[in-house]
């Protein structure tokens, strides 16, 4: 599978979690920072996966999020860490 394949996937999960209205707000806000970052081409590929990871596990870290959100913000990672 191709490198924009897999960003494409991770996009779509992302998506997931910005519109999962059981998940706090803040966590849709970075959700919808980390998609923006994934998606400036202006940044090589490395640099973008490596801050939406940091963003992400910051994320996970959250009290206030459910179970489900941070098992998805875990297996966006790990997608993640597989592209880099």
């Amino acid at each position: 599978m191709d490198t924009d394949t897999k960003l494409q996937q991770v996009i779509t999960v992302i998506e997931q979690i910005m519109e999962d209205t059981s998940v706090p707000r803040n966590i849709r806000r970075g959700a919808t920072d980390c998609k923006d970052r994934l998606l400036n081409k202006s940044e090589a590929l490395d640099v973008r996966t490596a801050s939406v990871i940091f963003v992400l596990d910051e994320l996970a870290n959250d009290p206030n999020i459910p179970l489900h959100g941070r098992t998805l913000i875990w297996n966006i990672i790990s997608q993640l860490e597989q592209i880099k």
